[in-house]
């Protein structure tokens, strides 16, 4: 490209003297993506116009600015936090005294330096500005300190201006320096704003609870927060024009979660926000964070600080994905990836872990005079004295039963657990008459109870009654008790749906009154109507599954707002956002109505927002309890939220490596085509090796505690299997390009949109077959190479699909024991062939082949026996 059009010095004619005064110097940056021209007045060089190349032309938005902002304290900051008002002024208790968990965030998330209040703004204008060969150099001096900016564009992205500002001081004291502000932009009418993982919508809220709390719209005031939550480094605005406008930080500005030899997720080394301290909407990120980590100047110290505007002429999105995988080079992590054990192996173990009584902590107790089973939880509950029981995915439990063809698990572990879900159900008469009693049951004082409060929530029906229930019926279509179980929980969500397809967020359960009227159930509620239509087949529920879903649309979607299932977080975002993409998917394939498909990628889109993408994995050393780990083998990249926000768990553990998502993102992949949800969900399901125990094949819940099993959650072990079995399934069916496909059934309960399989046949290359596992039956000599099996049992015909699970090609060995089939009965092989591509290749009868997989490819195997 020609650099005069990178860069172009204008002097402007001037008007005759008596009218301009003296002569005018305009400045720009331009190539074929952007433009950016300063005029220099008596304050300094402002921005003049900010123009971007679109199809139709070149766009301007905003009222061109330039300003920059120092923030400087001789102290460190007051972190008293900040009395917070309703709009009448008067003082707001939130979160109530219970919330325990979240109280202490809370109080950290309102303190003068994130409500942008702390210290002495200094705004200024660049006074002098020189041609440099890359760009610009703007400069200027105060008291406090100097400042030199150098801008240019990035030669790789032409939408991209880099910029590095260094700070020298002057003086000594704490000092923190803003990003520009490019422009003003329009505060009541936009497309989106969001700092990615905190909040996002498309309109300021003006109540500051739902805004900065449950990230409900944008907060009106120029909070700034802090990057352990921040999920992408990219606080952005879409104007109305559909310009959208990023901040983007270089790598290495913010902090490692991990940085030597301890967590060190609570560093704050970036303050991000979508208002500048003017709180004029502009995108805007301050580094370093005024009286945190490198902040403290002596006189003649210097601090540099660099980042990026990306332009573009587009929706939030394709700028979203810019700065994930071209920036923060998200997709590089699949590489560093070296996998110890197959997820399949995972499954395996998990299996053996959970029919032992010990190490699962299988518990059965007696209630009404009925046995009922569960697994201890040993996290907290409300009213709970350490007795609290609880089971996690009932497709799980029944799909592991079915397809691993275990007699342990369907007479010790089913029965029991089928109990404990009909005594969960409200069965007395009035308002609650079939309504989930709740999550969790406690054996000391022999009562249900939710999370966290004595009430009872209309998605709870959805989840441990609908779903649950539903999952079962899949596999037991006769139980006639679980079948009226269902029925009387689908009339009484549908009896507490409202006319517009609203629900309540919860009752209470001594006054029937409604409860957390300060937020809106903005949940996928809806689906339980949905997984009762499709039992019943009666037409009222899909016409309130419809109703429920259009609200929800209207309400949550369009509008970037959601609330999420955890009590004890008073229902901070979470999960259920992903959940509500596979619910409106799944009513798609019963409607064939666009509008829900729609959605549900958009709503998928926003659901990347809960996923880690910084910082950049590396093979750097740490030691991680006493052991050395490699930074890829820890890192959170590609790890999704249990709740983020200002108030979510992941301020203070980190991630989840529980990957309910996986499955989900690897169909949307295959939908839209779009590579980051496959990216994502192989970087949060491969090579998670350093948070599994070696013993049970359990993952650890939260990034933070790295390697410690199970836990306090005995368990998830189950919802684990649900969501690996899930993004396998998936992965074989994306890879076949459809030609090996099985039924899925609901989505699981609370934690995201893993579904279940094993209920139904599948089809494999046109011949039905059902699921597969058997300890035993295959073994392979390589750990990236992952399996799932299929059996067509009256044409004796078994299907092997081997996954290669790597970015390079593998060359491995397969063994087939023919006595580990069906109930140790010699099998003999008469025939072996491989299905995938435009013909069959034979291979040999001995059951030990040698192949080759692709990287990330699939073969399936036809094996005839007799």
């Amino acid at each position: 490209m020609d650099r005069l059009l990178q860069i172009l010095i204008v002097l402007m004619a001037c008007l005759p003297a008596s009218v301009c005064g003296q002569t005018a110097v305009a400045i720009a940056l331009k190539n074929e993506k952007l433009e950016l021209q300063w005029t220099k007045d008596e304050a300094g060089f402002k921005l003049s116009r900010i123009a971007v190349s679109s199809p139709g032309g070149w766009q301007s938005s905003g009222k061109p600015d330039g300003a920059y902002t120092l923030l400087y304290s001789k102290e460190k900051p007051d972190q008293t936090p900040v009395k917070i008002l309703d709009e009448k002024g008067q003082p707001i208790d939130f979160p109530e005294a219970h919330y325990r968990y979240i109280i202490p965030v809370w109080k950290q998330s309102i303190s003068p330096v994130e409500m942008n209040t702390a210290g002495e703004a200094i705004h200024f204008f660049p006074a002098t500005v020189t041609k440099t060969a890359e760009g610009l150099l703007f400069k200027q001096e105060n008291d406090k300190a100097s400042i030199s900016a150098n801008w240019s564009f990035d030669p790789g992205f032409a939408s991209d201006v880099k910029v590095q500002i260094i700070v020298k001081a002057r003086q000594a004291g704490y000092f923190s320096m803003a990003s520009p502000t490019l422009a003003s932009l329009d505060k009541s009418n936009f497309n989106w704003a969001t700092v990615p993982g905190v909040f996002q919508g498309n309109a300021i809220e003006k109540k500051f609870i739902n805004a900065f709390a449950y990230g409900q719209g944008i907060p009106e005031i120029p909070v700034m927060v802090r990057e352990r939550t921040a999920s992408t480094l990219a606080p952005m605005v879409t104007t109305h024009e559909n310009i959208t406008l990023a901040v983007i930080p270089d790598p290495g500005q913010g902090r490692d979660p991990w940085e030597k030899n301890e967590k060190t997720n609570s560093d704050w080394l970036l303050g991000l926000s979508v208002m500048n301290r003017k709180a004029e909407l502009m995108p805007t990120v301050y580094h370093p964070v005024l009286g945190e980590k490198n902040s403290w100047l002596n006189a003649g110290d210097s601090l540099v600080f660099h980042f990026r505007y990306s332009i573009r002429a587009s929706n939030w999105y394709p700028v979203l994905k810019h700065a994930i995988e071209d920036v923060y080079r998200f997709n590089d992590f699949l590489a560093l990836k070296q996998t110890k054990q197959s997820l399949t192996s995972r499954l395996l173990g998990m299996h053996r872990y959970l029919v032992n009584d010990t190490l699962s902590k299988w518990r059965i107790d007696e209630y009404k005079g009925v046995k009922i089973g569960a697994q201890d939880y040993l996290g907290g509950v409300y009213n709970a004295d350490k007795d609290a029981m609880k089971n996690a995915d009932y497709g799980a439990m029944y799909m592991l039963a079915r397809i691993t063809e275990d007699y342990s698990l369907q007479s010790t572990r089913l029965p029991y657990a089928r109990n404990f879900k009909l005594m969960q159900q409200y069965t007395d008469t009035g308002f609650f008459h079939g309504a989930a009693a709740g999550q969790y049951y406690l054996y000391k004082s022999n009562r249900f109870t939710e999370e966290w409060g004595n009430y009872s929530e209309p998605i709870g029906s959805t989840f441990y009654m609908l779903c649950d229930i539903g999952n079962v019926l899949l596999f037991e279509k006769k139980d006639t008790a679980l079948m009226t179980a269902l029925k009387n929980a689908a009339d009484r969500l549908l009896q507490w749906m409202g006319p517009n397809g609203q629900w309540q967020v919860a009752y209470d359960n001594q006054t029937q009154s409604p409860l957390f009227t300060d937020v809106e159930d903005l949940r996928p509620t809806f689906y339980g109507m949905l997984v009762a239509y499709k039992i019943l087949r009666e037409p009222q529920y899909l016409s309130a599954a419809k109703l429920g879903a259009d609200w929800y649309i209207a309400n949550a979607v369009q509008r970037g707002r959601f609330l999420g299932t955890c009590g004890d977080t008073r229902f901070m975002p979470d999960f259920a956002t992903g959940q509500s993409a596979q619910a409106l998917l799944d009513l798609y394939d019963i409607t064939k109505e666009e509008k829900y498909k729609n959605a549900a990628i958009e709503v998928a889109r926003i659901y990347t927002a809960s996923v880690y993408t910084h910082p950049i994995p590396s093979r750097a050393i740490k030691t991680v309890k006493g052991r050395l780990r490699q930074d890829w083998e820890i890192t959170q990249a590609g790890l999704s939220f249990e709740h983020g926000g200002i108030l979510g768990s992941a301020n203070h553990r980190g991630p989840i490596l529980l990957a309910s998502h996986a499955g989900m993102f690897v169909r949307l992949f295959g939908l839209t085509k779009d590579s980051l949800f496959l990216n994502m969900a192989r970087a949060a399901a491969l090579g998670r090796d350093a948070f599994v125990d070696s013993i049970t094949s359990v993952a650890s819940y939260y990034w933070d505690v790295m390697n410690n099993g199970a836990g306090p959650y005995p368990h998830h072990a189950w919802w684990q299997i649900g969501w690996i079995t899930d993004y396998l399934l998936a992965e074989i069916q994306v890879r076949s390009n459809g030609k090996v496909e099985f039924p899925r059934g609901f989505i699981t309960p609370k934690v995201g949109p893993h579904q279940t399989y094993g209920f139904a046949n599948g089809k494999v290359y046109g011949t039905k077959a059902s699921l597969l596992l058997k300890e035993g039956l295959v073994t392979l000599n390589d750990p990236y190479i992952d399996h799932f099996a299929a059996i067509n049992k009256k044409e004796k015909k078994l299907f092997l699909f081997l996954l290669n699970d790597d970015d390079e090609k593998r060359e491995i060995e397969v063994n087939l024991d023919p006595r580990a089939l069906i109930d140790g009965k010699m099998i003999g092989i008469t025939r072996v062939e491989e299905l995938n591509g435009p013909a069959s290749r034979r291979w040999n009868n001995t059951g030990k082949w040698k192949t080759t997989l692709p990287p990330y490819s699939l073969k399936t195997i036809a094996i005839t026996y007799r």
